[in-house]
């Protein structure tokens, strides 16, 4: 996920710098030449609002159903709630706010975006509105990618620590028994 992560954060970054750029592209030219661009920049902006909301999303799925994961390995192999299946939660609840307020605002400079274009609000607003969604995604993916990098390192610590008990009982470990599974 770190590598998926990654590239989805890379590509939200420059969606978000692309759409600002055409924007105000858009906004220096004149009445004759305006309408081609702002539309690439409607429909980038709108694009870019849906990437958004998907990266983000997909960092609220992942951090759930692998904290789920290491919950119930934990009870099925008695681990003990400190330290894999307590870190996972605080992971969550650190990740979770980041993500929620980086959607957020991409759904606020979005909504500034529709409220300048019927010319009910003044540009500016969009506009800052734009850079204050770039800075809070920025802000927001650092921790995203710093937690998702920690809870791989959990599952990897909990794979090991299952292979270790599995041991002990005498099973094969899980590489063994998934390749016993594939026969």
């Amino acid at each position: 996920m770190t590598r998926t992560f990654s590239v989805l954060a890379g590509m939200v970054i420059l969606l978000l710098t692309a759409t600002i750029v055409v924007g105000f592209i858009s906004f220096s030219l004149d009445m004759s030449e305006k309408r081609p661009v702002f539309l690439l920049h409607f429909y980038l902006g709108l694009g870019t609002a849906m990437c958004v909301l998907l990266v983000h999303c997909l960092i609220f799925t992942y951090f759930l159903g692998t904290g789920r994961w290491v919950k119930e390995v934990g009870l099925a192999y008695q681990l003990p709630d400190v330290p894999y299946p307590k870190l996972t939660r605080e992971l969550k609840r650190q990740t979770f706010p980041p993500a929620l307020f980086s959607m957020l605002s991409v759904i606020a400079a979005a909504a500034a975006g529709a409220g300048a274009q019927l010319q009910a609000w003044p540009w500016y607003v969009h506009a800052a509105l734009a850079f204050f969604a770039l800075a809070v995604n920025l802000w927001a993916i650092r921790i995203e990618y710093r937690n998702v990098e920690t809870n791989a390192g959990i599952i990897q610590a909990v794979l090991v620590e299952v292979d270790r008990i599995r041991g002990e009982f005498g099973l094969n470990s899980n590489a063994e028994a998934l390749v016993e599974e594939g026969k």
